[in-house]
């Protein structure tokens, strides 16, 4: 067979072809760098009494990727990032009768979804994939509605600041 360089440079639209195929919608390097790595270990052990190569690097690509995202899905289900200042005033449990400087006034302007929401991720601490099935969407659907929520988040306490800094 020819050397990898040359394996490389003719599978290489095959690597793209899976990630297209299991639409991979970021890290787009790091998968590359799996399928290439695959594609090499595939190449390492092709043995051409067996068969086609093709068809071997193929599966051998899409199975790497595939092993990938699984393990992406369990690490985004363990590790929940921390959000970075947003909720630090928060200091305890927003559903309690103590005031928090507006906080009761910033969780009026959520809907009750966005609030569930809100309290289940940061509160009592649910991973996303627990939220998932509690609302009955899909782990990218909870993220979507976080990225949202934090959004909303942001903008009105950045307006608040700029208002109180005006009066």
């Amino acid at each position: 067979m020819n050397t990898f360089e040359e394996v490389l440079e003719q599978y290489t639209p095959m690597i793209s072809a899976v990630i297209r195929k299991l639409h991979i919608y970021r890290d787009f390097e790091h998968f590359r760098q799996s399928g290439r790595v695959a594609l090499w270990q595939a190449w390492q052990r092709f043995d051409e009494s067996k068969g086609d190569f093709t068809p071997y690097a193929y599966r051998s690509i899409y199975g790497a990727m595939l092993d990938e995202l699984k393990r992406e899905t369990r690490f985004s289900e363990v590790h929940m990032p921390a959000e970075d200042d947003l909720l630090e005033f928060v200091g305890a449990d927003p559903r309690s009768e103590r005031d928090y400087g507006g906080l009761e006034e910033l969780l009026a302007e959520l809907s009750f979804q966005e609030r569930e929401l809100l309290i289940l991720l940061f509160v009592d601490r649910f991973s996303q994939a627990a939220c998932a099935t509690h609302f009955g969407i899909s782990v990218p659907g909870v993220k979507k509605r976080k990225e949202r929520l934090l959004l909303k988040l942001r903008s009105t306490l950045t307006h608040r600041k700029t208002f109180n800094n005006l009066h």
